[in-house]
């Protein structure tokens, strides 16, 4: 064994290429946390940053997904992409700036390939650092962090790949829910002090769910503290993931995503993901109902030249029993109940009959039955980790 290892290459020990004279950080204002209404209703808030418009916000996203889906590909060509002021997904442009990247489970060597990969030639941005080693949170990591980000004061992301290297012991006597919430709380008091995106690459359960933020590993802390949480699936059809996204300031969305083997990239694919994620015939269905809601198969057998009129039924009623269409009582199909009952005419909750507006305004303590209904929405690797 050697007298003298090598000491590890912390954050808080990378160093620069050129000698600068010390730059003293930015003094940072605490945040006002108390007001009166009025006060409130009248102060002006500064849109919240986005490190990739509509879908990473300032704040804590919770990034999450099972083994060998490509978690990290995704989210180290995102660290590149907005390093470089390049396009997320090869498809969204971002605003570049500094970003802190710490690949926690990966070597020098390993990334250096990988970012080959996605580079394809195109030169490394400066801007990016990328750290191997990083004590936890409690026992130095936040503080680690907030030097790099009062070095770097144009920072605009930090990607810690995966959390369950920074998270540390949980605290005694705390239970799992508390610790979970308190894990994630380090990783917020950072983005919120700093105004920054910080991404937490996070593991899901083994058992499948419906609502994708209950597959999210350990308890309802971490996904409750987190602002945002995006769950990447493994999908079917033409798409190789889907990106189920939710937060406080992120609208909830699913994208479908194309891996690129070759290249290591994840490329958003145009559409709504179901499109993506069923047969060819589903999804010519579905894009004929939804630019003609309330067609009949009939009426989609111009588009389907090479089914038969039997199987576009067949595909049709399945769709509905899968909830990726409804139908109505006449054999007309829509993409969603929404559709389906704008227009439709007020029922009588008791009769069933066709109601008139001013026949309920003449009966005082009869409410207007309101018609409303839920969307359904369905959810390849060789290298991707």
């Amino acid at each position: 064994m050697s007298a003298n290892p090598i000491p590890p290459l912390h954050l808080y020990s990378v160093p620069s290429d050129t000698e600068a004279a010390p730059v003293p950080p930015p003094k940072r204002e605490r945040p006002r946390t108390a007001w009166t209404a009025d006060q409130l209703m009248a102060a002006n808030f500064p849109e919240p940053k986005w490190a990739v418009p509509g879908i990473l916000a300032e704040g804590v996203s919770l990034l999450a997904g099972p083994p060998k889906v490509g978690k990290s590909w995704l989210s180290l060509g995102l660290a590149l992409a907005v390093a470089a002021g390049g396009q997320a997904f090869d498809s969204v442009p971002v605003d570049g700036g500094p970003v802190l990247y710490l690949a926690l489970e990966d070597t020098p060597r390993r990334l250096q390939t990988r970012m080959g990969k996605l580079l394809g030639g195109q030169p490394a941005p400066a801007g990016l650092t990328l750290v191997t080693e990083c004590p936890p949170f409690p026992q130095g990591g936040t503080e680690a962090i907030a030097q790099w980000l009062d070095r770097n004061p144009d920072a605009r992301m930090v990607v810690i790949d995966v959390f369950a290297k920074m998270r540390g012991q949980a605290p005694q006597g705390v239970s799992a829910y508390d610790a979970d919430y308190v894990s994630v709380g380090y990783a917020k008091r950072l983005a919120d002090h700093y105004g920054i995106a910080v991404v937490l690459v996070h593991h899901v359960r083994k058992a499948g769910s419906d609502d994708f933020l209950t597959e999210v590993s350990g308890t309802n802390g971490i996904a409750g503290a987190a602002d945002a949480t995006l769950v990447l699936k493994r999908a079917r059809g033409q798409a190789d993931g889907i990106l189920h996204v939710t937060g406080r300031d992120v609208d909830e969305a699913e994208y479908a995503l194309s891996f690129q083997p070759a290249s290591g990239a994840w490329h958003l694919l145009d559409g709504p993901a179901a499109d993506h994620t069923v047969g060819d015939t589903r999804a010519t269905i579905l894009r004929y109902v939804r630019a003609h809601p309330g067609a009949k198969p009939k009426d989609m057998a111009g588009e389907l030249e090479h089914v038969d009129m039997d199987t576009i039924r067949r595909t049709c009623a399945r769709m509905a029993e899968a909830g990726q269409l409804t139908r109505d009582a006449g054999g007309r199909y829509y993409p969603d109940t929404e559709t389906r009952t704008q227009g439709a005419p007020e029922v009588s909750g008791l009769s069933g009959c066709p109601v008139n507006p001013s026949e309920l305004q003449e009966r005082p303590g009869q409410s207007e039955l309101e018609l409303s209904g839920l969307s359904g929405s369905s959810e390849a690797e060789g290298t991707a980790v």
